[in-house]
């Protein structure tokens, strides 16, 4: 220890000191500040013959002394003095000893570093590797991704196709899938309000050893805007709203789509629900609603099925539009709220950005009364944007619709009940000559009945 001069020590760093401490044997070096431990080191002030003092004061048996432990420099090698440095800083802060397990655990920077394929090597080395090691270490997975993204050069773009499960991919060669697809993290579809279709730029990460596909690290455009500003467009729940004014024709031959349209128009932005008794025909009014409005491109159409029978799912799936979401009635009243909940999610960004949304569910029965009000109440028209429409089935009406669709049946088709059907403000929709025929109709059908 001749050769250590103290100014050399003072200028060490505590991890060189807890190394120099440990290959010499000191006992409980740990629990030592900076100052003490130097003067232990120079041998001014032992902890191991203080703990022999003790040893020996106990041998009448008047109390047991902690044994003292002495360390083999060969078998007891710090594991890495990046790891050391980390915990020594914690033990600086808090003051108390650690435990010899947390001494030899290897290096958690390593390990962080063979996880995203950088060689996992433990690091051993002075202070700057160790230095250098923990700049890597503190940062988080996202600013590695966005390393290695610029390590690559590649900036994709492609059109998102959401999936089931909130995530996405970035199809560089749409429509068709391929190899050079980018993955979207479900949180950057979140957090970036994504819908199939949106047209996005971002650079790129190579794929991970378990992964198959190259992944987004950020959004930089959306729809040839910016990512920051289409984020900041506002909360859809907070955009002023209007009376739906623009009617949704259904130009259809069908008798009952012919009672809707002129009976009780929809317009773009209504609540609309679909109501009667069992069997009388509401899953089959909502098919042929979907058959009319499908094939419009000017209309951003989503199908959800919640609560319906295994026979009735397969004939939806090969209807001309597939459901976003099939769940029979015996899945739980929460697991069909949340699937539509996410197709709401998803129209309420394509008619915040302007588009023209609408969402068919069959049913809401089988919701609890605030998740089904709560979907129902999320379609609007919006004075700056676009719009989103429901028209769902129900039982019965659950208040706040525009629209009521009210069926009976007469034997073979079900009809428009007027008497208990209406839009309110049709005139907005129809014009004032519409809507005088339409409750000169209503007032025909309460005094036939």
């Amino acid at each position: 220890m001749a050769v250590l001069e103290r100014s050399e020590l003072e200028a060490s760093p505590l991890a060189d000191l807890h190394t120099i401490a440990d290959q010499i044997g000191l006992d409980g070096f740990r629990r030592l500040r900076k100052a003490d431990l130097i003067d232990a080191i120079l041998g001014e002030e032992s902890p191991s013959s203080n703990g022999a003092e003790k040893s020996s004061d106990n041998d009448d048996g008047e109390g047991e002394a902690r044994p003292r432990r002495r360390r083999s420099p060969r078998t007891r090698r710090p594991a890495g003095a990046a790891a050391k440095a980390q915990d020594d800083e914690a033990d600086e802060k808090s003051d108390v000893d650690s435990s010899p397990d947390k001494d030899e655990s290897p290096s958690r920077t390593s390990t962080g570093a063979a996880r995203r394929g950088r060689g996992g090597r433990s690091a051993r080395g002075g202070a700057g590797r160790s230095s250098s090691t923990r700049s890597t270490s503190s940062g988080d997975d996202a600013d590695s991704d966005a390393g290695d993204s610029e390590s690559t050069g590649r900036i994709a773009a492609g059109v998102v196709e959401v999936l089931g499960n909130g995530s996405a991919f970035l199809r560089v060669d749409p429509p068709e899938p391929s190899d050079d697809d980018v993955y979207i993290s479900a949180a950057q579809v979140r957090r970036c309000e994504l819908v199939s279709g949106d047209r996005v730029t971002g650079p790129v990460r190579t794929p991970r050893r378990s992964e198959r596909y190259p992944s987004l690290v950020r959004i930089d455009t959306i729809n040839g805007t910016s990512a920051d500003e289409v984020s900041d467009g506002g909360r859809y729940d907070d955009l002023p709203v209007s009376w739906p004014s623009e009617w949704l024709k259904l130009d259809s031959k069908d008798a009952t789509l012919e009672a809707i349209d002129w009976l009780t128009p929809l317009g773009l932005g209504s609540r609309a629900v679909i109501v009667g008794v069992r069997h009388v025909g509401k899953s089959e009014t909502l098919r042929r609603l979907l058959d009319a409005l499908g094939g419009r491109e000017d209309l951003d159409v989503s199908l959800v099925l919640a609560g319906a029978r295994p026979e009735e799912i397969s004939q939806w799936q090969e209807g001309p539009l597939a459901p976003v979401a099939s769940l029979s009635f015996a899945a739980s009243s929460d697991s069909q709220g949340q699937a539509i909940e996410r197709a709401i999610d998803a129209a309420k960004r394509v008619a915040a950005r302007g588009g023209k949304a609408v969402v068919l569910i069959d049913s809401l029965d089988g919701l609890n009364p605030h998740a089904a009000r709560k979907a129902l109440a999320a379609a609007r028209n919006l004075r700056e944007g676009g719009s989103l429409t429901v028209i769902a089935t129900a039982s019965q009406p659950l208040g706040g619709e525009t629209t009521v669709i009210a069926l009976k049946s007469t034997g073979r088709v079900p009809i428009v009940d007027l008497v208990n059907s209406g839009t309110l403000r049709p005139e907005l929709l129809v014009g004032d000559d519409g809507a005088e025929a339409i409750a000169k109709a209503r007032t025909d059908a309460i005094e036939a009945s």
